[in-house]
């Protein structure tokens, strides 16, 4: 459990925290002064030593952060690679896919992040294939019986958006994952929102793929983000692009690597892998069942006082649910409450409909405020963001 006195400790080394009230964490959470002191330090060791050599001084600690990035989600180190962002190591493997044609189809569900979607997209147009969207529960959660039922020989991929971006549901990936070994289908899932809030165990969640930023809960740089990919099904991906690292030439040809390095880049940037790794150990000291439990206790209670607030209506989905609340405020843009609030000193995220496309059209939704909880809030900043939300909805009634 995490006591009142080891979260004063935690808020103490993140500098923001005395500086605003931040409640957006899912967009970029704070990140602690080891995090940023990783960063510094290396950075003035590529100053002092060189780039190239400050790079082969902390390869056997780069090595380690593999290690303990694996150890975070289950996986083997061999089964992680380091990228610049979320979108882009997801764009990466959907690319080194085999080449959709004619009347294939892509599985999503209805939550799919938006850039997944713009990615899959494009694909499907040149292809003449389709994207068909999974149905939902009676929860709003993605339902696992109803994709078993649309499985045909023309599924090349199912995609799922574990976390959303545009609330607090929580879908079960783990269902999902057994339908999707049952048909020998690759499972590629979008864990942005769920590294560093909830426990990940890949194997139980039976996806083929895994992919999130390390800016959110995990706390660690923008610019960020890790990889897995299950062994089995790295030689099923042909990279449309290799490098020196990935793919480097051996006899006039190129050698690729035979793990998940092999979307990885010979150009990075080593400092804020370093940073990177800092969070991870922090992630795993403070204990991920721990975070999720205090998580869980003060969204809920953000959630419980946001419903009294006259005008204030809450748009989350599910059965069990994430740090993420999500609200409108009657005759005021999520955008306006958003710009209100940090008036205020409060941070809080504004998504439209370009975020969760499928959802937010299926629901009649143009935008949502976003307060997305960390452990490192309190549940006096709780009391505070409500009480400036009710006072927004109290002017917007004027």
């Amino acid at each position: 459990m995490l006591t009142n006195t080891r979260v004063q400790s935690l808020r103490a080394a993140t500098p923001g925290c005395a500086e605003r009230v931040h409640f957006n964490h899912a967009g970029a959470s704070l990140p602690p002064k080891t995090v940023t002191d990783a960063v510094i330090r290396h950075l003035t060791l590529e100053a002092s030593r060189g780039p190239m050599e400050a790079a082969a001084i902390v390869a056997d600690h780069i090595s380690t952060i593999r290690l303990n990035a694996a150890n975070l989600i289950g996986a083997e180190p061999t089964d992680i690679a380091f990228g610049s962002s979320g979108s882009a190591v997801w764009g990466m493997v959907f690319a080194a896919l085999p080449p959709l044609r004619q009347g294939d189809r892509i599985l999503v569900g209805r939550h799919e992040w938006g850039g997944n979607v713009a990615t899959m997209q494009r694909a499907v147009s040149r292809a003449g294939a389709r994207i068909d969207v999974i149905p939902c529960r009676q929860d709003g959660s993605v339902d696992a019986d109803a994709l078993a039922a649309m499985i045909d020989d023309k599924v090349r991929l199912i995609s799922l958006t574990w976390l959303p971006a545009n609330g607090g549901l929580i879908n079960d990936a783990e269902a999902i994952g057994k339908i999707a070994k049952a048909a020998g289908i690759p499972y590629m899932v979008d864990a942005g929102q769920a590294l560093g809030q909830i426990p990940i165990d890949v194997a139980k969640v039976g996806c083929d793929v895994l992919k999130a930023a390390g800016r959110k809960h995990l706390r660690g740089p923008r610019g960020t983000a890790l990889l897995y990919i299950r062994s089995g099904f790295l030689h099923h991906l042909n990279p449309p692009f290799v490098d020196v690292s990935s793919g480097p030439l051996i006899n006039g040809l190129p050698q690729l690597r035979s793990d998940a390095r092999l979307f990885e880049t010979a150009e990075t940037s080593v400092a804020s892998l370093m940073g990177v790794g800092e969070a991870i150990t922090l992630a795993s000291e403070v204990g991920v069942t721990e975070i999720r439990d205090r998580i869980g206790m003060l969204s809920g209670r953000l959630r419980e006082r946001l419903r009294l607030v006259p005008g204030v209506e809450l748009h989350d989905l599910g059965s069990t649910y994430s740090g993420l609340v999500s609200f409108t405020v009657e005759g005021i843009l999520a955008s306006s409450v958003r710009n209100s609030l940090a008036e205020k000193g409060i941070n809080i995220g504004a998504n439209g409909v370009s975020y969760t496309p499928y959802d937010m059209t299926a629901r009649g939704l143009q935008e949502i405020a976003r307060a997305s909880v960390s452990y490192l809030n309190t549940e006096d900043e709780v009391s505070h963001l409500v009480e400036a939300v009710e006072a927004i909805a109290q002017t917007a009634k004027r």
